[in-house]
């Protein structure tokens, strides 16, 4: 059986596919604490310790739940995900995609890159639909309570996840094979071949370098356009900026439709060339 070619949409979560910080929904007020409050408190230590900003918030949500005798084992962050907001249409999205990349023979796949907590997001209606949730996560001892970050996916260090993902190494401890040398023709997913989407600067990197390697970013936004999101088109960052709803007719949804006609495009044009030199190339001249 022939293996359809794969197309990567890649999403960062807060703010691109809901409208707020997933803490805000239910962990913070579970600590019955203001969502300004906890990120004041977040980011100030973070800088009076010189502390990354990712680390800095998971170290205060294990405080702060410890203070109020909240629980801290996994299936406790993971019912955190069960009430966060999402925006419109992105429940209805996946399979909807999905279909739409079938009628063009390809498989689409799905995958999280966000700096948000993993078991969050592990918790939210959505999570099945990814192949692989690339996100801040806790480690667990043996009686199940969270004790050390496992893993802190901070702006810069959301690219490694694009060769992951280029390559087919989703394993987070296979480091070492990220760096070695594949052939580009037996790579899973090729760069021309993947969709970001995400919602300001703290995408930038990923953004531009898919964009830069033949790919296409896309910026949502909720309310207006503003001076961040207008930045990010005219320094070409980003193919297009959308308000961040996902429902049916939308102008997101039209233009990734758009973006999969253009990849089945260029892979046909692609095919034909080939097959022309491969022919021409048996020719005795």
């Amino acid at each position: 059986m022939t293996t359809l070619p794969i197309i990567a949409l890649l999403y960062d979560f807060d703010r691109t596919l809901s409208p707020k910080d997933m803490q805000e929904d239910s962990f913070i007020p579970s600590i019955a604490m203001p969502s300004a409050q906890f990120w004041h408190e977040s980011n100030g230590m973070a800088e009076a310790h010189h502390m990354d900003k990712v680390l800095a918030y998971m170290y205060l949500m294990l405080k702060k739940s410890k203070e109020k005798g909240r629980s801290i084992r996994r299936e406790a962050f993971q019912e955190y995900g069960r009430s966060v907001e999402l925006f419109p249409g992105v429940p209805q999205w996946f399979d909807r995609i999905n279909e739409y990349g079938a009628c063009q023979g390809y498989q689409i796949h799905h995958y999280i890159i966000s700096s948000g907590l993993m078991e969050i997001i592990e918790g939210t209606e959505i999570a099945r639909f990814f192949k692989a949730i690339f996100a801040s996560a806790y480690y667990y001892d043996e009686t199940g309570a969270a004790q050390w970050p496992a893993l802190a996916v901070n702006y810069t260090s959301k690219t490694q996840y694009l060769f992951r993902i280029n390559k087919g190494i989703l394993d987070v401890n296979r480091d070492e094979e990220v760096n070695t040398h594949m052939p580009d023709s037996i790579r899973p997913v090729t760069f021309p071949r993947m969709i970001y989407l995400g919602d300001g600067f703290t995408d930038v990197p990923c953004m531009k370098l898919v964009r830069e390697n033949g790919g296409h970013s896309i910026a949502v936004y909720q309310g207006q356009t503003n001076e961040s999101i207008a930045a990010l088109m005219k320094d070409d960052r980003v193919d297009c900026v959308f308000p961040a709803d996902y429902r049916t007719g939308s102008a997101l949804d039209q233009y990734v439709h758009h973006v999969i006609d253009k990849i089945t495009a260029n892979d046909r044009i692609q095919k034909i060339y080939l097959e022309q030199k491969e022919a021409i190339s048996a020719i005795k001249l």
